[in-house]
């Protein structure tokens, strides 16, 4: 059972850096949204002139639910923008807005980070599941048995390596969005640079949050690698 320790104080750990993380981003989230847009332009309407300077034309803004949901769905092809950054002129709302479009023509221009993310996907949720499956198991057999089947560790290594690959990849995917953004409403005059400065730091916080997993995912698996070395 002490193989339980590792994981919970790892998780415990970035749990509360997560914590501090998410509580700093929604503050500059709330201080930008203030900033009000000197030329007026709402989150749909940057979106709607990114896509078209970007030749894209088959991709939708619509609004959804909810407060930092945004994201963009290359299934259907749209760019959901949250109540929050839909129709508000904020710095906040642009760097959001743009963000999203940074990800639209990433699918656009085949950018293969973003190709073998969603490639992941469905392997990265498998092995979520499988996770938990064994993980139970593991509780179940170490109470009955005192100890646990060797077989177990090499799963959960598997999944973990799947989970983390999934979250180390997702990294040059975010900035590279983050970058096409901030290089798009700086050279189109879109932004002012005190807007310009606003929405570079939103998005730096809201990257952050994408660094935090990557790191809870590596230190994760390097611990059950060193369980399943030390059993040896």
């Amino acid at each position: 059972m002490t193989y339980y320790w590792g994981p919970m104080l790892i998780g415990g750990v970035f749990m509360l850096i997560s914590w501090l993380v998410g509580s700093t981003l929604k503050s500059k989230f709330a201080k930008y949204s203030k900033l009000r847009m000197a030329n007026g332009m709402t989150g749909r309407e940057v979106a709607e002139r990114m896509l078209k300077d970007n030749g894209i034309y088959d991709v939708k803004v619509i609004s959804t639910q909810g407060q930092l949901t945004d994201h963009y769905n290359p299934l259907n092809k749209t760019v959901n923008l949250s109540e929050s950054v839909y129709n508000h002129a904020n710095a906040a709302a642009v760097a959001v807005a743009a963000h999203e479009v940074g990800h639209a023509v990433q699918h656009a221009t085949l950018y293969k980070p973003l190709d073998l993310r969603s490639k992941l996907v469905p392997i990265q949720n498998a092995s979520g599941m499988i996770l938990n499956v064994v993980v139970f198991g593991m509780a179940v057999l170490g109470g009955v048995l005192g100890g646990i089947a060797p077989f177990m560790i090499y799963i959960i290594i598997a999944a973990q390596a799947a989970i983390t690959l999934f979250a180390v990849i997702t990294l040059p995917v975010e900035f590279d969005a983050s970058k096409r953004a901030l290089q798009w409403i700086n050279a189109n005059g879109i932004v002012t640079v005190d807007e310009y400065d606003g929405a570079k730091d939103a998005l730096k916080w809201a990257a952050m949050t994408y660094v935090v997993a990557a790191l809870a995912a590596i230190a994760t698996l390097i611990y059950w690698i060193f369980v399943l070395l030390n059993r040896r």
